[in-house]
This record gives C-alpha cells, sequence and structure tokens, in this order.
C-alpha cells in the first residue's frame, strides 16, 4: 500500500505522545485513581442538611406526596311508586399511592319516614399490585340498627375496566355478611357515559332484630346515563331495581313492607 501523504501542519513526530521511538519509554503514574463520583454529586457542593430537605421534596413532587380525593358516585332523588326517597353513595380518601386512609359510606331516605339505612366505614387500604387494594377496618350501622362491623374486603379495576368491590363484615354480635358491587362505563361521547351498576348483599345467618335473611339478601340493579358537564361534575338520569330475597324478604312482607321497587332517578355524580 502505498505511503499516505501527511495533512498540512500535522507534524506527527512533534506530537506529544506519538513520538515513536520514545513511546516505549513514556512514565506512567502510579498513584491511585481519584474516586468515582457518587450518585449524589450536589452534597460536595451544599451542607448535607439542606440536601436531605432537597431530596425529601423530591420525593414529595415525584408520587410520595399525599393526596386527597371526596368522591359522590351517587347523589340521587328516587322516584317510585309510593313514597319517593333519596340515596347516597360515596368516599373519600387520604394518602399516597401504597398507604392510604378511606372513609366510605351509603344509605337511603324516604318520603315521610326519614333515614331508613345509613352506614359509615373507617378503612386502611394498602395497594397490592397497580390496579388492586386490600381494606381493612371498622363498619358502623346507624339504621334500621346499632350494629359495628370488623371489615375486610378489596378494591380493584379488573381487566376491560370493570371497577368492582367486595367486602366481609363481622359485627359485634357474631353476624357475618357480604357485599359485592360492580359498575362499569360505557363510553358513548367523550362527555355522554352510560354506566350499568349492580350492588348484592349476603349473609350467613338469619338475624330477627335486623331482618336480614341467609343467603342473597337484596340486589340492586341501576342503569345511569350521565352527561360530564367537566370531569368533576356529572349530572344523569337512570332506572333502578331494588329487591329482596329469601328470609329478608318474608321478614319485610311480615311488616306489611313491599319486597321490590322500580325507581327513577335523577343526581349527580361529583369529586374534588
Amino acid at each position: 500500500m502505498p505511503d499516505q501523504p501527511s495533512m498540512p501542519g500535522m507534524n506527527m513526530s512533534n506530537t506529544p505522545g506519538h513520538n515513536m521511538a520514545t513511546m516505549g519509554s513514556v512514565d506512567v503514574p502510579h498513584s491511585p485513581p481519584p474516586p468515582p463520583p457518587g450518585d449524589r454529586a450536589a452534597d460536595r457542593f451544599f451542607a448535607p442538611a439542606v440536601m436531605v430537605d432537597a431530596r425529601a421534596q423530591l420525593q414529595r413532587e415525584h408520587g410520595g406526596e399525599s393526596v386527597s380525593m371526596v368522591m359522590l358516585n351517587l347523589a340521587e332523588y328516587q322516584v317510585k311508586d309510593g313514597a319517593d326517597g333519596f340515596r347516597w353513595d360515596g368516599q373519600a380518601w387520604y394518602g399516597g399511592d401504597i398507604h392510604r386512609f378511606v372513609l366510605k359510606s351509603e344509605g337511603d331516605a324516604t318520603g315521610g319516614e326519614g333515614v331508613e339505612s345509613a352506614e359509615l366505614q373507617a378503612l386502611y387500604s394498602r395497594a397490592i399490585g397497580v390496579y388492586t387494594d386490600v381494606q381493612f377496618g371498622l363498619r358502623q350501622d346507624f339504621e334500621p340498627n346499632n350494629r359495628t362491623y370488623a371489615t375486610a374486603g378489596f378494591q380493584s379495576l379488573l381487566p376491560y375496566w370493570f371497577d368492582v368491590e367486595a367486602s366481609l363484615y363481622l359485627s359485634n354480635k357474631g353476624e357475618l355478611l357480604g357485599r359485592f358491587e360492580g359498575v362499569y362505563d360505557f363510553l358513548l361521547t367523550n362527555y355522554l357515559i352510560l354506566q350499568p351498576r349492580a350492588e348484592l348483599n349476603f349473609a350467613a345467618q338469619n338475624t330477627t332484630e335486623t331482618q336480614i335473611g341467609s343467603g342473597l339478601s337484596n340486589a340492586e340493579l341501576g342503569l345511569r346515563l350521565r352527561y360530564e358537564i367537566t370531569r368533576e361534575f356529572a349530572p344523569y338520569i337512570g332506572v333502578s331495581w331494588d329487591r329482596q330475597f329469601g328470609q329478608t324478604a318474608n321478614y319485610s312482607r311480615a311488616l306489611g313492607k313491599g319486597v321490590e321497587a322500580t325507581s327513577i332517578v335523577f343526581g349527580i355524580r361529583a369529586f374534588f
């Protein structure tokens, strides 16, 4: 191969470290190298206390902060045969991505008779997956009977966006109850959403005092169409069907009450 011509101004013989005749005699330092920089290089320039505060703030602002929400799933007026009524179902929580404190409440009232059922749950909620929380705590019933329950359950967003909750309740008198709830949102448009909803309640025994029978005690199936003026505020209209079953229905009949009702509902779904 012919010799390559040197580039103008590139005299390799005068370039330090490129004198081939003296390459083998270059002195190599034997002192230890400086320590590699750590992952917190700013600690070399700022006081440790300042950096501790800065890292804590960074953690809060990138997923470690505590946040809160109040969600009113149902707040509706029910038009049905006999006396009209009102129903609510909502929850509030405070905490982070893993640990949260949750309050849940639901109940209903009938015109002329006042509040027929009302409960409040105070729960510790812990995320065990990206879409699933397990929850433990207490439930207090105020109407129609005063009862305190130990509570265990879960809340999850299943594949295809099915939102479900399931809980077990053990009362201070040894009664065991269960509940399953599920909802699904059909997005008809960006603002118009159709939501089927189901709530099933179960009991392990007959309890005369609370008028709850064993097995499936009652069920509520609903279909609600809401219009999201904003994501945080959406009025809705729909229909709800309530039915008691088994011994629970027998208890109601013995008291002269109905066991089935269909309601036209008007309400608001909101969160902040």
